[in-house]
C-alpha cells in the first residue's frame, strides 16, 4: 500500500526497506502520464474570460512597452551624459553652441604651402 503526497493528491512510489541495494529508478523518470502546469482549453471559452484574457494581455503589453521606452530614453541620456563628460563640451556636433570649436578650426583654416 502507497502513500499518497498530500501537495500533489498523487501516489508516492513505493521505498525499499533495504538500503543496500542500487535500483536505478532512470527509466522511471520519464515514462508515465506528464502533466501541464497550464493545460490547453478543451472546450472554446465564454465571452467574459476572453475579454479578462484580452484585457490582460494588453495592460501586460502596456507595461513591458512603456518599460522599454522608459529604458531606451535613460540609456540615451545615460550615454549622452558619458559623452559630454569624456569629452568636456557637448558630444553632438550638430548642436555646438561654439561655432568655432576644435574641429571647425582645423577645416576653416587655408592649408599654409611648406
Amino acid at each position: 500500500m502507497s502513500d499518497i503526497n498530500p501537495k500533489t493528491k498523487t501516489p508516492l512510489p513505493p521505498t525499499s526497506s533495504s538500503s543496500s541495494s542500487s535500483v536505478d529508478h532512470a527509466s522511471t523518470k520519464f515514462s508515465g502520464h506528464k502533466t501541464h502546469m497550464n493545460p490547453p482549453e478543451t472546450s472554446i471559452p465564454d465571452s467574459a474570460t476572453l475579454r479578462d484574457q484580452w484585457k490582460y494581455a494588453t495592460r501586460q503589453y502596456s507595461k513591458w512597452y512603456s518599460h522599454a521606452w522608459g529604458t531606451a530614453i535613460l540609456a540615451g541620456t545615460a550615454f549622452f551624459a558619458l559623452g559630454w563628460f569624456i569629452k568636456g563640451e557637448n558630444p553632438i556636433p550638430s548642436f555646438n553652441s561654439n561655432p568655432n570649436s576644435s574641429h571647425d578650426e582645423n577645416k576653416n583654416k587655408p592649408s599654409q604651402p611648406q
